[in-house]
């Protein structure tokens, strides 16, 4: 079976998404997979995500976004063991998907970038629990 990889929004949950506004923060995890060489660039898609994030930081000013966590996944203690970790994983909050989308969405918005350093990857809007 061909594995699948993931570089860009999917319009039906993109919707599902904006639909659920509610003013309130959001959070959204990132998974990556770096590409081990950029061919448009000659450099490693690490070295290219990180230009990302360079140019990507203003918007992340502008829409008053925190970068909660940006690390390194080191050992698979629950899961499967043949599987290959992702490269790195970012955590970060919004004031409000209207934010979010209002960064992603703005003129020069260096996204092309982002698709152009990864091989895979996952952007997963969460919610926190009301009750543990």
């Amino acid at each position: 079976m061909d594995e699948q990889y993931y570089l860009n929004m999917n319009p039906d949950q993109v919707s599902d998404f904006v639909n659920s506004a509610s003013g309130k923060p959001v959070v959204m995890l990132n998974i990556v997979k770096y590409k081990v060489l950029v061919s448009e660039t000659g450099m490693t898609g690490k070295e290219s995500y990180k230009e990302y994030m360079r140019q990507a930081t203003p918007f992340f000013l502008k829409a008053n976004a925190e970068i909660v966590f940006y690390g390194s996944p080191k050992h698979m203690l629950i899961g499967p063991e043949a599987h290959t970790l992702w490269d790195d994983v970012l955590i970060v909050k919004y004031n409000s998907v209207s934010d979010f989308m209002s960064m992603i969405m703005a003129e020069g918005y260096p996204s092309h970038l982002r698709e152009q350093a990864l091989a895979d990857s996952r952007l997963i809007h969460c919610t926190p629990n009301k009750n543990i």
